[in-house]
């Protein structure tokens, strides 16, 4: 028998035998991990990308939103200037309306003081003017003559009243 044969076999068997067990090792152990460890990679992908197209879908949705703010935002722009700008026609015409009105009043006013003071120098004229006939027809008037004088002014107060 041939006992180098017999070793050389018996290498080449446990070779084989090893590397059988190893790859039985490998199927066993390894596969079982290495598929595991690929399933959470690709469920930490699938997930990354469902995120990514939510994100994307709110990112969207955030735009549409963005604009429908941007066009109320105008619109309240426009409604508040032209709230202004009626509220400024308003103003305008209240005041235009109460300058008027203190116009009207003030001229009334000047008028009333008109007559006020025309009814005043005529009462300081006639005042001054019976003082001075009074002075001069003192002077001018014996006290027969001013009898005489008021007696006829009264019968034409009493004729005037009849």
């Amino acid at each position: 028998m041939n006992y180098e044969a017999i070793a050389t076999w018996s290498q080449v068997i446990s070779s084989i035998l090893f590397i059988g067990v190893l790859m039985w090792l490998f199927r066993r152990f390894m596969i079982p991990l290495i598929m595991a460890a690929q399933k959470s990679k690709n469920d930490e992908i699938a997930l990354a990308e469902r995120r990514r197209d939510e994100a994307k879908a709110a990112l969207e949705a955030l735009q549409a939103r963005t604009g429908s703010a941007q066009a109320d935002a105008n619109a309240i722009r426009e409604r508040a200037l032209a709230q202004a700008q009626r509220e400024r026609q308003t103003a305008l015409a209240q005041a235009k309306e109460a300058g008027e009105r203190v116009l009207r009043n003030a001229e009334g006013e000047l008028r009333r003081a008109r007559a006020a003071a025309r009814d005043k120098l005529r009462a300081e004229l006639a005042s001054g003017a019976l003082a001075l006939a009074r002075t001069e027809a003192a002077e001018k008037i014996d006290a027969a003559r001013n009898a005489r004088i008021v007696a006829g002014f009264l019968r034409f107060v009493q004729r005037a009243q009849n």
